[in-house]
């Protein structure tokens, strides 16, 4: 929601991101109120559907400018009959939204580059939309997946490793008792046998 004074002039994108917000304020609220929040969101996208696909690409798009959102998406899955093209990717410049690259990739697949996010968007006609890594160009699910299974494996071997150190300890205490009480013992005898030789003097 965009306007405090009239509580039906609001908006929603169909996604909206927003960094460096506090969470207590906002995870009771119904809508994001800017006022109450204290910042817009960085980054709004829209997906074109035949009765919204117009605002979209004139009054949200005019508004989401106005307002300050940093980037803003949209992602038509006809594959650019809405929208005239699959992805559109936009950065506010000097108050304008001013387009990223889209790409033709080998594959067939197009792509665009979000600089906020640090991820590309993709969009082919066999499997639609995905979020690739900048770097390794694979899915970000996969990403996710693969990092996951680091993690449970270095939780693992810390497992492990921190099971060994608590079993040397056990074996050390163990070995620091049976020396003290061995230790022990050997006091005993030597007091019994100077004993039993001052007792033999007399």
């Amino acid at each position: 929601m965009y306007n405090e004074e009239n509580g039906n002039k609001r908006v929603a994108p169909d996604c909206y991101i927003a960094f460096n917000v506090d969470v207590a304020r906002i995870e009771d609220m119904a809508n994001f109120w800017v006022w109450r929040v204290g910042k817009v969101p960085d980054f709004a996208m829209e997906m074109a559907s035949p009765s919204t696909a117009a605002n979209d690409m004139r009054h949200k798009r005019d508004l989401y400018a106005r307002i300050g959102i940093a980037e803003y998406w949209r992602l038509d899955p006809t594959g650019g009959n809405l929208y005239g093209q699959p992805i559109t990717g936009e950065r506010l410049v000097d108050g304008f939204y001013e387009p990223y690259e889209l790409r033709a990739e080998a594959d067939g697949s197009v792509t665009s580059y979000s600089e906020l996010l640090d991820l590309v968007f993709s969009w082919d006609e066999a499997g639609g939309f995905d979020l690739l890594d900048p770097v390794t160009r694979r899915t970000i699910d996969k990403v996710v997946i693969e990092r996951a299974g680091r993690l449970v494996a270095e939780a693992g071997e810390n497992a492990e490793r921190e099971a060994r150190l608590a079993a040397e300890a056990r074996a050390d205490a163990e070995r620091e008792a049976r020396q003290a009480a061995e230790a022990q013992l050997r006091a005993l005898q030597d007091e019994n046998e100077r004993l039993r030789r001052r007792q033999s003097e007399q």
